[in-house]
């Protein structure tokens, strides 16, 4: 097999596209955090349109390059799997902000400031990868950048469970603890398609080693 490096120049327009989408990922989480600052119900939503017309473009463009049979260095099932783990990130961050805008004062005492901190790890680890990915990563790097994003994920995971039994054994209002259940989950959610991503990125540099 050739190197995946050596065959970077033939397809730089994939992880030229790769690396536009998991930036579009990164501040999807920044607009979330900003739009969180004072999440009223006339609070604008605009920040993560934007972002999801970039983001659908550039997924756009990715298929048609499918379509003309452009691969031959990165496998399509490869192409395809990064592209749509990394597409979705946005997608969710937007449906987290329109929960929020449904019931916005269920998010009284509410702190998000610990998945915040996640999120915006998850996808600058991402998007550190992905970059990488066009300079040639090595086994070892992209290894022990993919080990951090797992970290994350994990740490997600333990933290959903917590807050979830916190709600479970809750007296309070039913609909702010199916709000906030959603909501958790919907966060969690970005952690795991960004593990899914890096799991995919570190597929293709093995498979290109």
């Amino acid at each position: 097999m050739v190197p995946l490096q050596k065959l970077l120049g033939k397809e730089d327009r994939f992880f030229e596209l790769f690396a536009a989408t998991a930036e579009q990922a990164r501040q999807s989480v920044q607009a979330l955090r900003k739009f969180l600052r004072n999440p009223g119900p006339t609070a604008s939503l605009e920040d993560f349109a934007a972002i999801r017309r970039k983001n659908k473009a550039i997924t756009m463009q990715i298929n048609e390059l499918l379509c003309t049979g452009f691969v031959s260095a990165l496998e399509v099932e490869d192409i395809e799997a990064l592209s749509n783990s990394i597409y979705k990130v946005p997608k969710t961050c937007e449906k987290i902000a329109e929960r929020v805008q449904l019931a916005p004062q269920h998010l009284a005492g509410v702190e998000l400031t610990g998945q915040l901190a996640m999120l915006e790890q998850a996808t600058s680890t991402l998007a550190e990868m992905v970059k990488e990915l066009r300079k040639g990563l090595t086994r070892a790097r992209v290894t022990a950048l993919n080990e951090k994003l797992q970290a994350v994920e994990g740490d997600a995971d333990n933290t959903i469970n917590e807050l979830l039994r916190g709600i479970y054994n809750s007296t309070e209002s039913p609909g702010r603890l199916l709000y906030l259940k959603d909501l958790y989950e919907l966060m969690e959610r970005v952690t795991d398609r960004c593990r899914d991503a890096g799991n995919v990125v570190l597929r293709i540099v093995l498979k290109g080693s």
